[in-house]
């Protein structure tokens, strides 16, 4: 019978795993700060150019971890570091690129998160082209319910903006490039590889140089002088490592697919943080579609359950 990698990564016989954070704990943790990313976004628009803000706030976070990481990336072999700028590249710049752009063109935000979403759809689909990995119908049964949720929840805030049509097209390849980061980094174990503090370091590092080029074409380079924008690049940076930090570690200890489709409970939360915080509307629609994205990330959860206890059936 065939199977996949993915599989075989769901089980944890570590010790160490024993005694960590119960993972929907930091599953948990991963949807509220990743909906603060989103959040601290919105609040920074009114501040600056979202690309200068993310500038300062890679700038920010590598020179803050630098001494926390040093000594390991001094002693990490040039290969490793490679690839996982590579990965970093991908998971960090790609899809930061794809999704601030995209708003900047003129594609609504509410729009551009919807597509970014479509994360747990795209990672399986690759999953499944490029990696020969089977998925039961009960697993995609789930991802499809999931996605119906985000749809729902979202539903009063999408609209059509005046973006150029390809402008539509940079929120999903963002989401793309975050997939195959995600897949890159599960499927590629390595006994050298990095710590998370040096992966998170090196990440912002190499994103740090994406976003001067595309900050310095919207303009100068140089910090905001007020508040408004200090806070925006502090609060971003805090959900950049928490939420990052929070997605690599739910990646070690489950599959690719189950960590993605947590993140379909982001959108609704998004909303009513932004309720509470920007007094924007609410609806029972929202309500409505978290709990069928709830819904869809069981399926899931018990689909890939199911498939795990079938390979081990037939080992």
């Amino acid at each position: 019978m065939n199977t996949s990698n993915e599989l075989t990564n769901v089980s944890l016989p570590l010790p160490s795993r024993r005694r960590a954070f119960p993972l929907p704990m930091l599953e948990a943790g991963l949807v509220v700060i990743w909906s603060s990313g989103f959040i601290g976004a919105r609040f920074s628009i009114d501040y600056a150019p979202a690309s200068l803000v993310v500038f300062w706030r890679c700038i920010l976070v590598t020179f803050l971890l630098f001494p926390f990481v040093a000594r390991p990336l001094r002693q990490t072999p040039p290969a490793v570091l490679l690839k996982n700028a590579g990965i970093g590249l991908l998971a960090m710049a790609g899809y930061l690129f794809g999704v601030t752009e995209g708003i900047a063109l003129g594609v609504p935000a509410g729009l551009a998160a919807l597509f970014a979403d479509l994360l747990p759809i795209g990672m399986a689909m690759l999953a499944a082209v490029v990696l020969r990995q089977r998925l039961t119908r009960g697993v995609w049964a789930g991802l499809l319910i999931g996605l119906a949720g985000v749809m729902l929840a979202t539903h009063d805030a999408l609209a059509w903006g005046s973006a150029p049509p390809w402008a539509y097209a940079l929120p999903v390849l963002g989401m793309l490039s975050l997939a195959v980061a995600t897949l890159w980094q599960k499927h590629s174990p390595d006994p050298k590889a990095l710590g998370l503090l040096p992966n998170l370091w090196l990440q912002c590092f190499v994103s740090t140089f994406v976003f001067a080029v595309v900050a310095g074409l919207h303009g100068s380079l140089a910090p905001v002088p007020n508040a408004g924008f200090a806070m925006s690049v502090l609060w971003t940076s805090v959900s950049t490592v928490g939420g990052y930090g929070l997605y690599w570690m739910c990646l070690r200890r489950a599959t690719p697919t189950r960590v993605a489709s947590v993140l379909y409970l982001s959108p609704p939360l998004t909303l009513l943080l932004a309720w509470a915080m920007f007094d924007e509307p609410l609806s029972w629609l929202m309500a409505l579609g978290m709990a069928v994205s709830g819904v869809g990330i069981g399926l899931v959860i018990r689909g890939e359950a199911r498939q795990v206890a079938q390979h081990g059936q037939h080992r």
